[in-house]
């Protein structure tokens, strides 16, 4: 069942109901590098830097890593007006795309097709987007939604 929540924005709008998603990505971390540091690029992508004050302005949201086979599987959950959920997941993309930080130089060279070895060092943790899709919120993590969707 989904959960919805009014948010503090003028009543009347139906843009003011948020609603819980979630969305899968895969990719190919550096050796050595921080698997933290995708999840910051999500942050910093919706809210302006990984370092912010609360609340979220454009959707609230958790990062969750998992390492896959050599693979860092994120799934990360939100809470957004239905008609911005396209926008908040197009955030998340360009962010994972780019395979840096913000305010990072970005690697002289990508990752080796073979993926074995990465470019030529450089500042930061460097990786390469494999797979992006959305998904739904699973029953174990429907609290947790909730709690994001109540902001």
């Amino acid at each position: 069942m989904p959960v919805t929540v009014c948010t503090g924005r003028p009543a009347g709008i139906i843009r003011n109901v948020r609603r819980p998603f979630a969305h899968e990505f895969v990719l190919v971390l550096a050796p050595g590098g921080d698997e933290r540091a995708p999840g910051a690029a999500i942050t910093a992508a919706l809210c302006g830097h990984w370092e912010h004050p609360p609340p979220c302005p454009l959707a609230a949201h958790h990062t969750a890593t998992a390492r896959e086979r050599g693979m860092l599987r994120l799934r990360t959950l939100f809470a957004t007006e239905p008609d911005r959920a396209g926008e908040v997941r197009a955030r998340m993309a360009v962010a994972l795309t780019a395979g840096h930080l913000p305010g990072e130089p970005p690697a002289p060279a990508p990752l080796t097709p073979d993926l074995a070895a990465p470019a030529p060092p450089a500042p930061g943790t460097r990786w390469r987007l494999v797979s992006s899709r959305p998904d739904e919120v699973r029953p174990d993590e429907a609290e947790h939604a909730r709690r994001l969707a109540a902001g």
